[in-house]
Formats: C-alpha cells, structure tokens, sequence
C-alpha cells in the first residue's frame, strides 16, 4: 500500500436523513448525457444501508457480520435517471429483450425506465424531495450524530467511513488516500509462467495458481454511497503480494483460464439458477440480494472462477500438479443448488470437488474457515457421503450471517455426520481456538475419513482487521492450519479464495498459506489454549458429532475433565458480588452494533455508576448484557 499522489480532494457530503445517501453520491451530472443526477433514496425491505454486512432476508437484521459504523437506518437505492435496475430477491427468467422478470420486484433494461419514474425523480431541491406535502415527517428513526459527519472519507483499505478531519482509518489504521502498488509487477510477469493443464506434456509440478484477469471487471457500479467490501482489489492486493515475496511466477506455474460449462454446473445449481446469473451480461447491473451484485461482465467472471477451481482439482487428482491455490472471484460457498447469495454467484468449492470426483478421487474433505458459514456447500452435499464439509464459522446462535451452521447441523440421510459445524459463539476468536478446534475435531476426523483431495474454501475475512468478520486470526495461523492439513489426502490440497476484506489481512495471509503449497511455510511448534468459549464450542461440537465419528470419544472425556480445572465454576456469591441489572428501561436495539456499543455502554453504563456511587451503592457491578 502507498500513498496516492493523484489523490482528488474530498467533497464534503451530508448524511440524508432516513437513508444515509450523501450529497457527492446523490448529486451530478450524467457522464453520458450530462444532465443533472437527482437523488432517489428507497427503503428496501428494513435492509441495513451497510453492504458488507451480507444483509440477505434469511438472516437476522440485528447482526449480520458487521463490526462497525453499521447504519441502522435503511439501505439507499441511489439510481441513475437514464440507467436502472430495482432490486430483487432473486432474477428468473429474461425475455427477448433482454429485461428480468423476478420474485420480488423487477429488473429493468437500461432503456426501459417509464416516464413516471423519471417524474418522481424530478425534485430539483431538498425542500421539494422532503418537504412536498403538509403533514408532518415522522422522525421517529432520526439519528442526531447524522449531523455530525460533515466530511467522511472510505479507507481504501478495508472500505470502512471515517470523519474527515481523521488522517488514518479508525478500524484498520490505514493512511487515508492509500492505495495498492505491485500489481503491474504480477501483471508484467504472467507471460513468463510456466502453463500446466491435462493437454500440456511438462513434467509435474507442486504448486499451480489460478488467475484471469478478466475476473476483476466483475464489480459493483458507483451508484452507492459505502464502497462493496467484495472488489476487484482483492485480486489485486494478493496477486501484488505474491509476486513481492517472489513466489509468482518463479515457485509456481498458472493454469490457463477456460469458463466452466453449463453441463458441469448443472452438477451443482439448477437450470434456471444458471440461466438467471447467464442473463445478467444483458444487463448494465443487476442483483440477486440486497448485497450481491452482478454486471455485464459477472457471469463470464463466475465462469471463469469455477473453471479454474474445476481444472485445479482435476490436476491434483490427476497428479500433474501437488496443490493450488485458485486466486478467483467472485466468491462461491453462499451459492446453493438454485440462489445466489452473500456476494457469491456460483459454487467454486462444489464444482471443484465433483470435478476431483470425476477425475478419480472417492472421497472429498472440504475444510471451510470463512467466519460465515458456506450454507451452499452445506446445502449441496449435506445428503453426501463421500463429500465430507467441515466450517469453523461465527455463529452466534444463529444472529450471525447467514444464520445457519448450527452444531447439530450434520447432514441428512446417508449424508449424517458428513457435515460437521464449529460455530464461534462471539467474535474476536483468534489462533489459539482455531488450533484447538483443528486438533481435536478437525484432524481427527479428517484421519478418519482418509480422503483423496482436501479443498479449503479459504476466507480471510476471520483476519485481524478485517471489517465484516471481527476475530483475530493472523497470518502465522493460517499457515498453521494449511500446515496441518497438507499432512492428508497425501499433501493433495486445494486452496480456493473466498472472502476476506481487509487488503493488508488478506494479501499477506494468503502469501503465508501458500508459502506453505510451494514447500516456504516455517516450522512450528504451537500449544493451542482456548478461550472458555472456544472450549465449550469445541466440546458441544464433540459431544453431538461422536456419535458418528467414536475417535473423538476419548478426547472428549478427557476435555471434559480438564475443563473443570481450567476454568473452574464461580458464582457471583462466592466472589462477595451483588449481579445488578441495569434500570431505565431496555436497552437500544443498535448495542450490538460496534461503535455504537461502546458509546452506549460509555454514556449510559458510566451515568448509571455514577447515579451509584452517589447512593452509597458503589459496590461492583456485574454488567450482563442481554
């Protein structure tokens, strides 16, 4: 990352009350015909206004993933006058003419906006668009510090808003106007990487990567006012990262990029699944969800991102190449057998593994550590023997994006006990539970299971820093984790990107795993200590799962007794403590919601110790949230 000489000045932009669209985003001239741009603000379905919390209907709206600055208010659908779609739940069908019909709501041409809509546009002042008619405005919902954030900027980092008076990000530190540098340098160099593919004659090689760089034109037009945390830079951030530590092209050879066929994905989506993500290249943009976008160039990118996966799995299996790591986008493991959710279009990891079916594997262990759970993947092989798909995901007790990936979530019919959850019950969970979990569910029954080719569908977005997940995995931990798994399915591995949202998390844990595939990764030697609450999800994990795996009953009994003197139980009692709760009526909906928790918790908690103390009462205080 370095600074940007070009950088432009910031416009000052206000904070519309209601949705949070800002002047700069509402405000302009029409780069194709120079008209003034009128703003439009739409509540669409109670849908927060941040994108990167993978708002989706099926998950809570209280915490979907977000960390920080969450808005509460609902999300802003800002449109172009001359070139729109709507939103919808999910795209069906197009007719000739290239318009979607869908659930809920449409997706119209570019061209074919009627001439009313243009006419609710047309308020050319905020008191015509606010204040058009006699009856007073329900303020209900105002957000007083709204007014407050006269200039905000996006950390080109993380895409997290600061105040712009702030010089570096307040989530992830990162020097406003920095940018990413040694891209051009990876680009320069694809041309001199050796090509392995099943038609090439080289002899086998250890580590093959999967890039094109057509993959980056799938992205989010700038029609919003918060940046999509899922952005081309990704790509760019790694593929940089890669070539400074002199992995790429040097320790690596790359295979070429084909798009999947629509007979291999109907192995995994159904018919219509396919043909409504094939039908938005018609489209100028377009959405399945609130947060998961598409463009003319999505579906060739998601194409592209599942062939390499397919083509990477079927080398392994085929031994012409020891691992890989496919640097694809967009992202797959919220893709289920006929939706597009979670940013994610199609299914790289499931496509991957029926193509290392196919290619002569029996067995397929997919270790997925995203923090959100791959409900896809779980959905599309959870009747599956021969697939076993293990996730280590922030959970939450379901409040967490997606919801789903309960512990007693373990397949269905001769598919039980071949889908094994871990779900974090908080955020902040960093490498000592990860490792702990590894040691006692993962590796053991991956031992057990034995199987041909292990895939991880590798997430970053458990990254220290990064802003959707909140934990605390480093580098070295990934490492860790990809190291112990290189151990099965005789070193047969398959690295697949899937989320990650920090630039500097994300590039330089994805450097550190494969490190590990091309024979770089340090030795260790790390004695895991869990968190009282990454024991308990362990032994909750372990408790329903042996029933199908009896390898972890030793472990389990042993754990068991070993957490009584770890972490004795303790009453409030025993201590002297008085538990008080808190007076004044419930607390605000928006506690769990980052800063605004601290504030609360600083204003409200910080008065009420003091109203205390004041009565004499100023005895501790055991604050519960609820």
């Amino acid at each position: 990352m370095k600074p940007l000489s070009d950088q432009k000045d910031e416009i000052p932009s206000r904070a519309v009350e209601n949705c949070g669209v800002s002047d700069q985003a509402c405000h302009g001239k029409c780069q194709s015909c120079d008209n003034d741009v009128k703003p439009f603000c739409a509540e669409v379905n109670g849908i927060s206004s941040l994108i990167g919390s993978h708002t989706d209907g099926k998950a809570l709206k209280e915490n979907c993933g977000a960390c920080s600055f969450t808005c509460d208010h609902a999300d802003a659908l800002v449109e172009d006058i001359k070139g729109s779609v709507a939103r919808s739940d999910h795209v069906e069908n197009a007719d000739p003419d290239g318009c979607l019909t869908a659930k809920n709501g449409s997706c119209m041409a570019v061209d074919d906006l009627p001439q009313e809509f243009e006419r609710e546009q047309a308020g050319g002042t905020l008191e015509e668009l606010f204040f058009s008619n006699d009856e007073e405005e329900d303020d209900s919902d105002w957000d007083p510090t709204s007014s407050l954030v006269v200039n905000r900027w996006f950390c080109l980092n993380c895409t997290m808003p600061n105040v712009g008076g702030v010089t570096n990000c307040l989530n992830c530190h990162e020097l406003k106007g920095s940018g990413i540098s040694g891209y051009d340098a990876f680009k320069s160099q694809i041309a001199q990487a050796a090509l392995v593919s099943p038609d090439t004659e080289l002899p086998p090689v250890s580590t093959a990567i999967g890039f094109d760089e057509r993959m980056l034109l799938h992205s989010e037009l700038e029609v919003k006012p918060n940046p999509h945390p899922e952005r081309p830079d990704r790509l760019r951030a790694i593929a940089a990262s890669l070539a400074a530590a002199g992995i790429f092209p040097s320790k690596c050879a790359l295979v070429p990029p084909r798009e999947i066929t629509k007979e291999e994905l109907l192995l995994v989506h159904t018919p219509d699944h396919i043909e409504s993500v094939e039908q938005t290249k018609n489209m100028l943009y377009s959405y399945f969800t609130s947060d998961t976008y598409a463009n003319g160039h999505s579906a060739c990118a998601a194409k592209l991102a599942a062939g390499l996966c397919a083509d990477l799995a079927s080398l392994i299996v085929s031994e012409r190449v020891q691992n890989g790591f496919a640097m694809v986008r967009p992202p797959g493991h919220h893709a289920g057998v006929k939706q597009a959710m979670g940013f994610c279009l199609h299914n790289n990891a499931a496509v991957a593994a029926l193509a290392a079916k196919r290619a002569g594997a029996k067995k397929v262990l997919i270790v997925d550590w995203d923090v959100h759970h791959g409900n896809g993947t779980q959905e599309i092989f959870e009747g599956d023997s021969s697939v076993l798909y293990i996730s280590l995901h922030r959970h939450e007790y379901g409040n967490f994006y997606p919801g789903t990936g309960a512990a007693d979530e373990v397949g269905i019919l001769g598919g039980q006990g071949f889908s094994v959850n871990i779900p974090w019950s908080r955020g902040g969970v960093g490498d000592n539970d990860y490792i702990f979990a590894f040691q006692n569910v993962v590796l053991p029954i991956a031992a057990e299971f034995a199987p041909d080719i292990t895939i991880i569908s590798a997430g970053f977005d458990a990254a220290r820093g990064d802003p959707l997940g909140c934990c605390d995995v480093t580098p070295m931990g990934y490492s860790i984790m990809t190291s112990l798994l290189s151990a099965y399915s005789k070193g047969r591995l398959l690295v697949i990107l899937e989320g990650g949202y920090n630039l500097r998390s994300i590039s330089s844990s994805a450097t550190e795993v494969v490190k590990v595939l091309v024979g770089e990764g340090s030795g260790f030697h790390f004695e895991s200590s869990p968190s009282k609450e990454g024991l308990k999800t362990v032994l909750q994990v372990m408790k329903i799962q042996q029933q199908f795996w009896p390898v972890l009953g030793p472990t389990y009994a042993l754990l068991q007794e070993q957490q009584g003197l770890v972490f004795p139980k303790s009453t409030n009692k025993a201590n002297g403590l008085k538990k008080r709760k808190h007076s004044g009526g419930p607390r605000p909906f928006w506690w769990k919601f980052g800063s605004k928790r601290f504030l609360y918790k600083a204003l409200y908690e910080g008065r009420h110790l003091r109203k205390i103390k004041g009565s004499g009462e100023g005895k501790a205080i055991d604050s519960a949230e609820p």
